[in-house]
């Protein structure tokens, strides 16, 4: 990958377990891959309710038992103006993708927007579940998903 810096936005419901953890992911590896500074990393929710809170506590707790820091994230809404803003912009599950692209109307932002587990090498039906209202197992079958996701998409924007 060139020096031109790639702005990769992960977007989820609320903002406070996939997603938060995606962005927590991609940044570690990154970061330990030695890329870090050629991204800028961020994550969203297609709903504001949860703006402004740190990641569910139950999600953190999975990503600091893997050795992963979300530290200094908080909440946020996907806008309009992400669309423009981010190269590359993955959702986590189908109705998170509909909003998504919802938003974008004429399809303008279309060949920057995917499913996050697209990238997955045992992609099932490519969404990653919604831990929220599960049980304990449900947070880390979900880490496990983004940690190899992640592995590759990182590849990929690399070799862009």
């Amino acid at each position: 990958m060139e020096d031109k810096l790639k702005r990769v936005m992960f977007v989820c419901m609320g903002n406070i377990c996939r997603s938060p953890l995606a962005e927590g992911v991609f940044r570690h590896q990154a970061r330990e891959a030695g890329v870090l500074d050629n991204f800028e990393i961020a994550s969203s929710g297609t709903g504001g309710w949860h703006a402004g809170q740190a990641p569910d506590s139950r999600m953190n707790e999975v990503a600091i038992r893997n050795g992963v820091s979300m530290e200094g994230q908080y909440a946020q809404q996907f806008t309009y103006g992400d669309l423009d803003y981010y190269d590359i912009i993955l959702a986590m599950d189908k109705d998170n993708l509909q909003h998504i692209k919802q938003m974008d109307g004429g399809d303008k932002h279309a060949a920057k927007i995917y499913l996050f587990r697209a990238f997955d090498p045992e992609p099932g039906d490519q969404q990653v579940p919604d831990p929220y209202y599960g049980g304990p197992r449900g947070f880390d079958q979900v880490f496990e998903m983004v940690d190899r996701t992640a592995r590759v998409l990182l590849d990929r924007l690399r070799d862009e």
